[in-house]
């Protein structure tokens, strides 16, 4: 195969990424949408299994993703930066896996070809996912979940 006939991902650094070449390497699994709490005395980041009131957990999409930051001031954009900041994000995540050299997974849309493998393969956060709005922020530490298993490496 040559340089012109491989996919953008395994040609192109995450600086080199038209907005959307950028959109499509989100594989729509929403694990960034899930609430964060952080120790204020150690800065440890702890995982919950609510999510951003604004996303929907079935579809596991922003209800308003154009407005997400207006709407959301805590709304955290993904970008190149952030990708190699962002020690939370999972190694499954399409930016970081492009931007540690590897390979997209079979269930990432791009390789499959379908938005719906990504939850099929049980790497998204559709079936444990809860809105934050069913929850009082003082219940929050209640709903901290151990890391997300990264998902299956093969179908």
């Amino acid at each position: 195969m040559t340089a012109s006939e491989l996919p953008f991902w395994k040609t192109k650094t995450l600086e080199q990424l038209d907005r959307g070449e950028w959109e499509s390497l989100c594989d729509g699994c929403a694990r960034c949408c899930l609430i964060k709490l952080e120790d204020e005395d150690s800065g440890d980041i702890y995982l919950t299994r609510l999510s951003c009131s604004m996303l929907h957990v079935r579809s596991c999409q922003c209800s308003d993703y154009p407005n997400r930051f207006a709407k959301m001031p805590d709304c955290i954009e993904i970008d190149v930066q952030k990708v190699r900041e962002l020690a939370w994000l999972p190694v499954t995540c399409g930016y970081r896996v492009v931007a540690e050299g590897r390979d997209l997974a079979w269930w990432h849309p791009l390789i499959s070809g379908s938005p719906e493998t990504v939850h099929q393969a049980g790497v998204s956060v559709r079936s444990l996912a809860m809105n934050e709005r069913r929850v009082k922020t003082a219940n929050y530490e209640r709903y901290i979940i151990d890391p997300l298993p990264e998902g299956p490496s093969a179908p």
